[in-house]
């Protein structure tokens, strides 16, 4: 994810790109295959130090170091220790809180880092807040993807699904945050071609847990799901086994999958897609818009990412504090930058 959003910044912006990767070969490999305005550094997110240290003196920096629910309330702290706008596309629901919790901190050090500015969180968080501008009360807003297991490739991808997949997760439900089992729920979802109809269910994502916060909303669900459905209903039978209950069980077997990865893109389609309703009234009047796109799983995530720090580095957000998408971020400039790289989000009113 974190290469396309380097590739975004050096073909739409005039930025000098520092790589920080502790595979720093790999990283060097990218920065001499894509020219002089990119460099390779190291670093280790497991250490505080580290993280600073590599983040003194930029502009704006992106996180995009998984698995998040282990390494994003260290990288926010980093950043704002730094005194470096920031923004990640932390797709976890667990740290959420202790992210959050960064407000206070970032306000005071003068700096502003988005959580979530991705493809689901991120594009989502954004259409929800679309969406909601054009009603005078919202009652429900409904978060689907389609993830395309030959779409996506890496450790810490496998590490998020099963994360997303185990035990219960965060929906907003008539105006309270609740816990549900992960994979239930499951529906129908009509996403644009080449993907269709995919059935989606509850799992795991910081959506439901930050829209709620900036937009008032009696329901905020998340459901998802991988491509091609047997993907699901592996992932299904290892959480059945027990064998993803803790983050050294999620390690283990991720590492194994990682291992044989390529097995797991088989009749698939390499395309994902993310698609929000947003139902509510105006002037007294049912509405119901809809939001959907559909492309590459790392141009959708690094695209959205890329503009944010853009955006951060060039004085756009003027707001200090720890926040998500949908609280700082206008649609409209978000619509129009993803167009300029050939990203459509299709619009709609349902009848």
């Amino acid at each position: 994810m974190g290469s396309f959003v380097v590739k975004d910044l050096l073909e739409f912006s005039d930025a000098q790109v520092v790589i920080a990767d502790y595979r720093v070969e790999n990283a060097r490999k990218l920065a001499s295959s894509l020219g002089g305005r990119a460099q390779a550094a190291f670093v280790d997110a497991n250490s505080q130090d580290s993280l600073v240290s590599v983040l003194l003196g930029a502009d704006a920096a992106v996180g995009c170091i998984g698995p998040f629910y282990r390494f994003a309330p260290d990288m926010v702290k980093a950043a704002v220790q730094a005194r470096v706008n920031y923004v990640d596309i932390c797709d976890d629901y667990g740290p959420m809180q202790e992210v959050l919790a960064q407000d206070g901190a970032a306000r005071e050090a003068g700096v502003t880092a988005i959580t979530g500015l991705g493809w689901t969180p991120g594009l989502t968080n954004v259409m929800a807040r679309k969406g909601a501008d054009l009603l005078d009360e919202v009652g429900e807003i409904k978060v689907a993807w389609a993830g395309g297991a030959a779409d996506s490739q890496g450790l810490a991808v496998i590490k998020h699904v099963f994360y997303a997949v185990t035990g219960k997760v965060p929906t907003y439900l008539d105006g309270q945050w609740l816990d549900v089992p992960a994979m239930s729920g499951k529906e129908m979802v009509e996403f644009p071609e080449p993907l269709g109809k995919v059935e989606v269910f509850h799992c795991g994502h910081p959506e439901p847990l930050t829209i709620p916060r900036y937009i008032k909303a009696k329901t905020v669900s998340l459901k998802g799901a991988l491509t091609p459905k047997w993907n699901d209903q592996l992932a299904a039978l290892f959480v059945w086994l027990h064998l993803t209950d803790t983050p050294q069980k999620i390690d283990t077997v991720s590492r194994m999958i990682h291992s044989i990865e390529g097995i797991f893109r088989a009749g698939g389609i390499p395309a994902s897609a993310m698609r929000v309703d947003v139902l509510g009234t105006k002037d007294g009047v049912a509405k119901h818009y809809t939001y959907s796109a559909v492309d590459k799983m790392g141009r959708l995530t690094g695209i959205p990412a890329a503009i944010g720090a853009v955006m951060l580095a060039r004085g756009d957000v003027r707001e200090k504090g720890v926040f998500a998408p949908e609280a700082c971020i206008v649609p409209d400039v978000l619509i129009s930058e993803l167009a300029r790289r050939g990203v459509k989000v299709y619009e709609a009113e349902v009848a």
